[in-house]
């Protein structure tokens, strides 16, 4: 990795001097982290309802369009990610990315400001004609999304390694200052999502969708003016080639030299540069196939730092391991990733559980906002994070004898059970909501939908609690297992195959709302996902997802058996090394 230096008095040929500023800069990193977050996600964490009200679609509609643009924000980071480390570096991906979310924010506002961005209000009365959007109404709305999808995914896979970079890895409070960015990072990003959830969504639907869209634009102002207030501080790393590079590199070579016999691991070869900065990695049985890529034939030159002359004919051991690192993960990934499948669903038709339902808190008129329910989903992530890190693992750790009490792929299958437990639980509640509704309803009608339960809205709590609780042990699980178990130099890629997987969720989510909706609408007891769910099955489809989410787990449970922890050749405390016992450790 190539730094820029940073002081001007360094000659020519002397090694650059990198200034780790560390806290230093801190309050403009995490200061425009803050803002960036509740820029972004006060744009987005009441779109469904934005979708319903505003631009009158149909709930499957605007679930199908918020899935689709998660998924597509989420799929991005990946483009980021290269780009990021082949041209561009961290900081001018960020740049530009942080602009385009602004831009975005912007154009999300004036859909609600200007009256010809946006349909006509339905009429309240029974039986009148509400008209959708028109072609040019829906194309800004799009234009809108596609900056805000810029934006998001060019942030979410630099933001956490940009503020990484700003810290010494070589000295002990440098490692110190990274693992306690990496609590900042969660924090604001909990924190935005809690305010997002709460203030914001609150003047969005009660006071005005003008004011409550640009509150995030001038968020998002304020986080790029802090952003580059500091942009003289920063260590900015330059682009060293994306990792991707070497992954095809070996898978190539590796089909080239297929015919070669297998060789043991002492007879490959294993050139290492002096100045290379990712860990030694020992030789490992599984893929052996990839093995071939560095086997040394006589057609294979070497230049006098022993290197090889063409990396298209000769790769190294170390290569091929760590393309190995990364191959092992993909199955995990994908199960994993499954796991979002069922979290979306809370972030999107519990919404419209909430909907109807009784909002109102006690007695009185005031009533939550929908969007705002979400953030019990938050609030048990966010409770759950210290009771884990100070009591489980402490506890756990007396049993097994582990740093972090259970291993992160235990973690993650432990999320992944309570996510199915969370799904249970929101098939029972929609039952009990939908049976209130038919027998007690309240005053209340919304057009288009139906009669409000007399069930509080308070019941929705439990399955959202629980889903945060999956969350703070599969998704953050995720984040911890990608990093640790990828090579130092692939972590941009790490993280964003840990949104891709959200991505890959939302687009399913999408997939499986269009297969459920068209084949429950000819059923003789009503489609599943009608407009109004009093009249539907929603619990149906909760069950149909958690027994989904079973056979995921099954699935994780067999490809974590078969996972190997990556096995590091040095001591170096900040990566997960393995053992035999480690081995054989399964979920």
């Amino acid at each position: 990795m190539k730094v820029e230096k940073t002081d001007k008095n360094i000659t020519d040929g002397d090694e650059s001097k990198i200034i780790y500023r560390g806290w230093k800069v801190m309050p403009f990193i995490i200061g425009n982290e803050t803002f960036e977050k509740l820029g972004i996600v006060g744009s987005s964490s009441n779109l469904v309802v934005y979708l319903t009200t505003v631009f009158n679609m149909k709930s499957i509609t605007a679930a199908k369009v918020v899935n689709i643009y998660g998924g597509t924000s989420n799929f991005g980071t990946i483009i980021a990610a290269f780009l990021c480390d082949s041209y561009f570096g961290r900081f001018k991906t960020l740049s530009v990315a942080m602009i385009a979310c602004f831009l975005g924010s912007v154009a999300m506002d004036l859909t609600a400001v200007i009256h010809k961005l946006h349909p006509a209000k339905c009429a309240k009365e029974i039986g009148s004609v509400c008209n959708g959007p028109s072609m040019g109404q829906i194309m800004f709305l799009a234009g809108a999304m596609v900056l805000l999808v810029i934006g998001a995914g060019g942030i979410r896979p630099c933001n956490l390694p940009f503020g990484a970079d700003q810290f010494d890895p070589k000295t002990k409070e440098g490692k110190q200052g990274i693992d306690s960015f990496f609590n900042w990072y969660f924090f604001t990003f909990t924190f935005a999502q809690i305010v997002s959830l709460t203030l914001i969504v609150y003047v969005q639907s009660n006071m005005s969708w003008n004011i409550g869209l640009a509150l995030p634009a001038i968020l998002m102002l304020l986080g790029c003016i802090i952003f580059f207030a500091g942009s003289k501080l920063y260590v900015k790393v330059k682009p060293s080639g994306s990792p991707i590079h070497s992954i095809t590199r070996v898978l190539v070579v590796a089909v080239k030299k297929r015919r070669l016999n297998t060789v043991g691991a002492n007879e490959l070869y294993n050139y290492i540069a002096k100045d290379y900065k990712n860990s030694k990695l020992s030789h490992s049985e599984q893929f052996r196939f990839l093995d071939k890529s560095a086997i040394q034939t006589q057609d294979d030159k070497l230049n006098k730092d022993g290197s090889p002359a063409n990396p298209w004919k000769l790769c190294s051991m170390q290569q091929v391991e760590e393309v190995k690192c990364v191959i092992r993960v993909l199955p995990v990934w994908l199960s994993a990733a499954l796991f979002y499948l069922a979290y979306i669903q809370q972030t999107t038709y519990t919404v419209f559980q909430s909907l109807q339902s009784d909002r109102r808190l006690s007695s009185g008129s005031f009533q939550i906002p929908g969007a705002t329910y979400t953030v019990f989903l938050m609030l048990g992530m966010t409770i759950f994070i210290p009771i884990y890190d100070r009591v489980l693992v402490p506890f756990l750790r007396k049993y097994t004898g582990r740093d972090g009490g259970i291993t992160q792929l235990q973690r993650v299958g432990a999320g992944i059970f309570i996510c199915i437990i969370s799904m249970m639980v929101s098939a029972i509640v929609e039952q009990y909501r939908r049976k209130v509704a038919l027998t007690r309803p309240t005053l209340g009608f919304i057009p288009r939908k139906g009669a409000i339960s007399s069930m509080s809205g308070m019941w929705l709590i439990p399955q959202l609690v629980l889903m945060g609780i999956g969350d703070a042990l599969a998704g953050v699980g995720q984040m911890e297992f990608y990093y640790k178990q990828f090579p130092e130099n692939m972590r941009s890629f790490a993280g964003s195959l840990y949104f891709c997987g959200i991505g890959l969720a939302s687009y399913l989510s999408t997939f499986l709302l269009s297969a459920v909706h068209d084949t429950t609408e000819g059923f003789s007891r009503g489609n599943w996902l009608p407009e109004d769910l009093n009249k539907g099955r929603l619990e149906y489809y909760y069950y149909l997802v958690a027994g989904i989410m079973t056979l995921n787990f099954a699935y994780f449970l067999v490809v974590s058996h078969w996972y190997r922890y990556k096995d590091v050749v040095t001591k170096d405390k900040d990566m997960d090394k393995s053992s035999d016992e480690f081995d054989k450790v399964s979920v």
